[in-house]
């Protein structure tokens, strides 16, 4: 938790131009310095460091950045029909569209949107592109997914000779100055706060929730602005009567945790702005996966294979790319009927080849396609480890390591040429089922 200085009252509180990063910008007026109206003012804008990076409308703003005839446009990155709304830019955002909305809806609202499919490895390539320039500022980076990350800048103003807001301030220039995309930043001092302030003003923007005045802004809040106060969990405090969380900031901790358990005790400390979780950068994706919604159900095995195939080269690139491999693999099947199976299966040493994640699944695949039609199919693999470690030579099975000597080769070819130069046997000539976005 950072230090927080106690100021006099009558003293005009810190600015900051996000531009210049002069701190002697005037509030609530254009900067003296460069004329920028992106002014920051707070009272403990230079006390604190946790903070919070969330890009804005990633896959849109990358797909804008490299086409710009969509930059005014409204663009919604997501699968066919039957597919869902991955991110939409703030044009289509406006009109109602929303990230997992089923597209038909989506295309209902904003029939004029360009719809173009997810381009996975560009959209790793510009995350990881990001979170260098983050880890250059610190190394206390906890990213949260491909396109946010908590950051701890306590400790860093005399290294970069510049308080944690002007850092922040100059590496969000940065990103838009090299990487062509803008993001938001949350700035507080515990990490619940810093999320809830990145969401405060997008796109673009800068918002810094202090510890003065952190019971006083959550009061009015809906609960729902709490981690983990989902659907179900808002419906049932309802019931009894705590729709915000000024509510929860007037229960005792003890009656809240006999009336909901675990996540009675958190409710009462985020309430109350307590959260004492440090950014731990040891802390990032627990999973590499890959999923397609079919727009036409599907029973054959033979079609299923073919695609969960595919899906496993996409999440051996991303794992390569990542720098990842991992020893699980999981097979994930939703049924026309939306019932959801997940499958997993150990693999020994930790993989990133598509073959090895294509055998675990398929033999998982073996066992659930038994005429059930399936309107969706995706693979993962979870439980991390060293690259170095991953796929050593078979001394058993000969053929498994000529297979993934051949794999390496198609992937220099393909990394060289693009996904489609080379194709394996298994979907090679193959007619896609009818119905696969993949």
């Amino acid at each position: 938790m950072s230090r927080v200085t106690e100021k006099p009252l009558d003293e005009p509180p810190p600015t900051l131009c996000r531009d210049c990063m002069s701190r002697a910008a005037s509030p609530g007026a254009r900067c003296r310095t460069c004329g920028s109206p992106r002014i920051v003012q707070h009272q403990e804008l230079h006390d604190l460091a946790i903070a919070h990076l969330d890009c804005d409308a990633f896959y849109a703003a990358i797909e804008k950045r490299d086409d710009p005839s969509l930059a005014d446009k409204p663009v919604i990155i997501g699968g066919g029909k039957r597919g869902v709304v991955s991110t939409a830019c703030y044009v289509a955002r406006i009109r109602g569209v929303r990230s997992a909305m089923p597209m038909f809806k989506a295309l209902k609202l904003c029939p004029d949107a360009v719809v173009i499919p997810p381009a996975m490895g560009k959209y790793i390539a510009a995350g990881t592109e990001v979170r260098t320039l983050m880890r250059e500022l610190t190394p206390a980076v906890e990213p949260i997914s491909i396109d946010e990350a908590f950051l701890d800048l306590g400790g860093t103003e005399r290294l970069h000779r510049a308080t944690s807001a002007q850092s922040l301030a100059r590496l969000a220039r940065r990103i838009e100055d090299e990487i062509g995309i803008t993001v938001s930043i949350g700035l507080s001092f515990n990490k619940f706060l810093a999320k809830v302030a990145s969401d405060l003003d997008k796109p673009r923007g800068f918002s810094v929730i202090g510890k003065a005045e952190a019971i006083d802004f959550l009061k009015p809040k809906p609960v729902s602005l709490i981690w983990g106060v989902g659907k179900k969990m808002q419906e049932r405090l309802a019931r009894d009567g705590i729709e915000t969380i000024g509510a929860l900031q007037r229960m005792d901790e003890a009656d809240l945790a006999r009336r909901y358990g675990s996540i009675g005790l958190r409710l009462a400390r985020l309430a109350r702005a307590d959260d004492s979780r440090n950014v731990d950068p040891r802390s990032g994706a627990k999973s590499v996966s890959a999923e397609t919604t079919l727009e036409n159900d599907i029973a054959d095995p033979h079609a299923l294979r073919a695609i969960l195939r595919t899906l496993s080269e996409r999440v051996s690139r991303r794992l390569r790319r990542a720098d990842l491999a991992g020893a699980t693999v999981t097979l994930k099947l939703k049924s026309a009927d939306f019932k959801l199976r997940t499958r997993s299966r150990q693999i020994g040493d930790p993989t990133q080849l598509a073959d090895r994640i294509f055998s675990a699944g398929s033999h998982m695949l073996d066992k659930e396609a038994d005429g059930t039609l399936f309107r969706l199919v995706g693979i993962g693999v979870s439980d991390f480890a060293d690259p170095d470690l991953a796929d050593p030579d078979d001394l058993v099975d000969e053929a498994a390591t000529k297979r993934a000597a051949a794999e390496a080769a198609m992937n220099r070819i393909r990394d060289r040429f693009g996904n489609p130069a080379v194709e394996t046997g298994l979907v090679f000539g193959e007619k896609k089922p009818r119905g696969y976005d993949g």
